[in-house]
C-alpha cells in the first residue's frame, strides 16, 4: 500500500485541488468525507490529515467538525481556511464569527519559523476568513500574521499540528505547493511512493481485478483522456479489449481521420469506426437545453454501442476517460457546500438502463497526471499533448439547436482558431502554451456588413484559458494582432458568421466549457 494523506473534506469546492498539490509532492492523497466512517479512513493507514474548509463558518449549527479519532491517532493535521477552526475548537481554543467575511489576496507576514513556513518567505496568499482564531489552543504558537487577520497561521510543533487561514492550494498563493510539500514531505515523513509508475501499476491492477477474463469495450474520442483510459486498460487486458470510435458528426475537423491513423497505424489497436452522425442529429433534432444535449448524447452513445457490439461478440465491460476534474464538477456533496455545477458528460449523461458496466481507470486523476500516464505508456506526444475535447464533440460548443449546418460554421471557426495558435507556437505541447481553446457558436445574430452588403448573422466566441489542473483558470491574455487575425479569417472565411468576441472570463466564477 503506498503511502496516504487522507483529506477530510468540509464541503470545499476547492478540496480537489488539495489533493491535487499533495500529489505533486509525490504522495497519494484521498479525499473523503468528514464524516466517513472511521474504520474506513483508518483502513488507509493514513500518515497526517488535511481538513479541507468549507465557505461556511464553523461555528454554524451542522457544520462539520473534526472527528475525534483523527485526535486520538496522534498523526499530522493541517487545518485549511474552517478548517483550522474546527481544529482550533476541538483542542480548546476560542473562534468566533467575522461579520464580514473576507476572500481576497493577503501578503503574509511570518512571525515564527516552522516546519511548513519560514520567516523571510512572506508570501501572497489567498486568505479565507469567515472566522478569527481569538484564543490559541494550549502549546500553539501564532506562526504568522496578515491585515485585518492577526492570527493567519498557526501550528502546534510538538504534537505537528498546523492551521492556515488562507488557501495554499489555489494558484493564487503561489507559495502554497511548498507549504503543502512540506507538511507531506518534512511534517508527515512521506518518502513520495506515489510516481508515475506506481500510478499505472495500481490502475492496472484495479482493472484486472475488475474485469477478470470478460471481453471490454472502449470508447474512443481522439481526446487524451479516452486514448490514455484505452491505452492502459489494454495495457491490463490485451486482447480482452475492443476499441470503437464512433463518428458522431460533432468532431474537429478531420478528426475521423486522425484517429484511425493515430490507433490502428501507431498503436495498431483493434478499432472498429461507426458512422453514426444522421442518427445523433436526428435525435438532436429541437433540443436546446444543454442538460438535454447531454443526456440525448448519452442516451445515443450507449445504444450505438450497444448495436455494435452484436458483431463484435460477448462485451460486458466499458471503458470511459473519467478524470478527476469531472466526478468533481458533477456530484453534490450532501455534506457540504461544493454544488454541482454542471451534469458532466462522463458522469450524469449516461442512461440507467445500459447492458455494460464501466470501467473509469482515471476517475482519481488530474489532467497532468493523465498526461504523464500517457506518455509513460509510450502514446504519441501529440495524441497525449491535444487539447482537451469534451465527450458531447461539438454539441456543447453549438449553444441552441444542433444541426450539421450550425455544426459546420463551428466546426471551421474551431480549426482557423486552431491553426492560427498552433503557428503562433501557443498550444499547450508548445513551451509557454495555453492549456485549452475552442470557439463556441451562439444562437443569435447580429448585422454586420459584408462586400458591402447588410449581413445579419451568427456570431463566434472565442475561448482560451491557462491552468495546470483545470479546477481553476485564467482567461489568455493574447496579443491583438492575433485576435484580429483569428476574426479576420473567420468572419472572411466561415458563410454564416460576421461577428467574433473573445471570452475574458476566468473559472471561477466562469467554467471553462460554456455549456
Amino acid at each position: 500500500m503506498v503511502e496516504t494523506i487522507v483529506i477530510l473534506d468540509f464541503g470545499s469546492p476547492y478540496s480537489p485541488l488539495i489533493a491535487r498539490r499533495v500529489r505533486e509532492s509525490q504522495v497519494y492523497a484521498e479525499l473523503l468525507s468528514w464524516d466517513t466512517p472511521e474504520k474506513a479512513v483508518m483502513a488507509l493507514n493514513p500518515k497526517g490529515f488535511i481538513l479541507s474548509g468549507n465557505l461556511r463558518s464553523a461555528l454554524e449549527p451542522g457544520a462539520p467538525a473534526l472527528p475525534g479519532y483523527a485526535i486520538q491517532s496522534r498523526r499530522p493535521i493541517l487545518g485549511i481556511g474552517s478548517g483550522m477552526s474546527a481544529l482550533v475548537l476541538a483542542l480548546g481554543g476560542k473562534v468566533t464569527f467575522t461579520a464580514t467575511p473576507k476572500y481576497d489576496l493577503h501578503q503574509l507576514s511570518i512571525l515564527r519559523s516552522s516546519r511548513i513556513l519560514q520567516t523571510g518567505d512572506d508570501p501572497q496568499v489567498w486568505m479565507s476568513c469567515a472566522d478569527r482564531v481569538d484564543a490559541v489552543p494550549e502549546g500553539w504558537q501564532i506562526l504568522a500574521s496578515a491585515a485585518d487577520c492577526p492570527i493567519a497561521a498557526l501550528g502546534d510543533g510538538e504534537r505537528a499540528y498546523y492551521g492556515l487561514q488562507f488557501h495554499p492550494e489555489l494558484e493564487f498563493t503561489p507559495a502554497g505547493g511548498q507549504i503543502i510539500a512540506r507538511f507531506v514531505r518534512d511534517v508527515c515523513q512521506c518518502s513520495g511512493d506515489w510516481t508515475v509508475q506506481a500510478i499505472i501499476d495500481h490502475a492496472i491492477r484495479q482493472v484486472r481485478s475488475q474485469v477478470g477474463d470478460a471481453r471490454v469495450l472502449s470508447t474512443v474520442s481522439g481526446g487524451v483522456d479516452s486514448s490514455v483510459a484505452t491505452a492502459l486498460v489494454g495495457r491490463a487486458v490485451g486482447d480482452q479489449l475492443s476499441a470503437v470510435y464512433v463518428d458522431t458528426g460533432l468532431m474537429r475537423k478531420d478528426e475521423t481521420q486522425w484517429v484511425r491513423k493515430a490507433f490502428q497505424d501507431r498503436l495498431g489497436a483493434n478499432l472498429h469506426c461507426v458512422d453514426a452522425a444522421e442518427t445523433f442529429f436526428s435525435n438532436l433534432q429541437g433540443i436546446t437545453d444543454p442538460e438535454a444535449k447531454r443526456r440525448v448524447i448519452g442516451e445515443t452513445f450507449i445504444r450505438v454501442f450497444e448495436a455494435t457490439t452484436h458483431n463484435l461478440g460477448d462485451l460486458r465491460f466499458l471503458v470511459q476517460g473519467t478524470i478527476y476534474p469531472d466526478v468533481i464538477e458533477s456530484r453534490n456533496l450532501q455534506q457540504g457546500d461544493a454544488r454541482p455545477i454542471k451534469t458532466h458528460h462522463n458522469v450524469g449523461g449516461l442512461p440507467e438502463a445500459m447492458d455494460f458496466e464501466l470501467v473509469e481507470p482515471l476517475q482519481n486523476l488530474f489532467k497532468d497526471e493523465v498526461r504523464l500516464v500517457g506518455e509513460a505508456l509510450g502514446l504519441p506526444s501529440e495524441l497525449v499533448w491535444r487539447q482537451p475535447f469534451p465527450g458531447p464533440g461539438l454539441a456543447v460548443r453549438c449553444l441552441g439547436e444542433v444541426t450539421p449546418g450550425r455544426v459546420e460554421k463551428l466546426r471551421q471557426a474551431d480549426a482557423i482558431f486552431t491553426e492560427e495558435l498552433s503557428q503562433a507556437g501557443l498550444l499547450s505541447h508548445q513551451e509557454g502554451g495555453i492549456s485549452q481553446a475552442f470557439s463556441v457558436l451562439l444562437p443569435l445574430k447580429t448585422v454586420g456588413v459584408k462586400d458591402g452588403q447588410r449581413t445579419y448573422d451568427e456570431l463566434i466566441a472565442l475561448r482560451a484559458v491557462t491552468t495546470t489542473d483545470f479546477m481553476t483558470a485564467d482567461w489568455a491574455h493574447f496579443p491583438g494582432d492575433l485576435l484580429t487575425r483569428v476574426s479576420k479569417r473567420i468572419t472572411s472565411e466561415v458563410a454564416g458568421v460576421n461577428r467574433v468576441v473573445y471570452d475574458i472570463t476566468g473559472k471561477p466564477p466562469g467554467t471553462i466549457e460554456w455549456e
